[in-house]
């Protein structure tokens, strides 16, 4: 899926850009979140972050609607994605950002902070995969 991945990326691109140039803010999700459900007091407008989050969805579901369909799988349980999804919580507060501010954002301007925080994910996303197939679960 070569295009869509390219399609993909450059909306992620043109997004992030828009949101740098128009607003001088970056396009982190976790820190937009925080904004939006009011856990942070600091960064772009809350309207701004509610718009961007609300977005998120709205954009999966007309690119569903235009492409036929997306076909996803998810656990039986809903448990693993639960706590996957704390763990990525506390993780991007910990890294003060996430994939989206420092992989995208954060790299593109250069940034040490961000330089590391990717490489690190990276590489625990690697060391995770590589241990999940050794166990036989994945």
């Amino acid at each position: 899926m070569p295009l869509q991945g390219l399609v993909g990326g450059l909306m992620i691109g043109l997004s992030a850009a828009i949101m740098l140039l128009a607003l001088g803010r970056i396009a982190g999700v976790s820190g937009l979140a925080a904004r939006a459900t009011w856990l942070s007091q600091g960064g772009a407008p809350r309207g701004v972050a509610i718009a961007f989050i609300i977005g998120l969805p709205l954009g999966a579901l007309l690119v569903s609607v235009i492409s036929g369909g997306i076909q996803a799988t998810f656990p039986a349980s809903p448990w693993p994605l639960l706590i996957g999804g704390l763990l990525v919580g506390f993780g991007t507060r910990l890294g003060s950002g996430c994939t989206s501010g420092h992989g995208v954002c954060g790299m593109s301007r250069l940034s040490p902070r961000s330089l590391f925080a990717t490489a690190m994910f990276m590489t625990a996303g690697f060391l995770t995969v590589g241990l999940l197939r050794l166990g036989g679960w994945l």
